[in-house]
């Protein structure tokens, strides 16, 4: 399915390592997020995963490979259903309670309290 959007191996530069062998390579980094010199060496040596993916990202190889997996699994094409439930839709930890512009923060509780009047007056009832 993706063969056909990669180049043909081999070229000016020699032998290249087998697509299939450096594509595993990529998406288990990508994948993990580790760094690149921790690839396993199944992958092969992980400079030519690394400078592969340059490579292809630079030349809009890898966009078109990403494309073609994203449409079809397995020949089959994929129809894409996406539910956001908002109970594991979080806001970072860092979103909440942070200070606001303008005054200091006794400033802002004492013009709080100015602000805030009782419902009704005790004095009246």
């Amino acid at each position: 399915m993706i063969a056909p959007l990669l180049p043909e191996p081999g070229g000016a530069r020699g032998r290249w390592r087998d697509h299939r062998q450096v594509i595993n390579g990529i998406l288990w980094k990508l994948r993990t997020g580790a760094p690149w010199r921790d690839l396993p060496e199944r992958f092969g040596p992980w400079k030519t995963c690394h400078e592969r993916l340059r490579r292809w990202t630079a030349d809009g190889t890898w966009d078109r490979v990403l494309a073609a997996a994203q449409v079809h699994d397995d020949g089959i094409p994929v129809q894409w259903t996406i539910s956001i439930d908002s109970s594991i839709v979080r806001a970072h930890q860092h979103a909440a309670g942070a200070r606001k512009k303008g005054a200091p923060r006794q400033v802002r509780r004492r013009l709080v309290r100015k602000m805030v009047r009782p419902l009704a007056d005790p004095e009246a009832g």
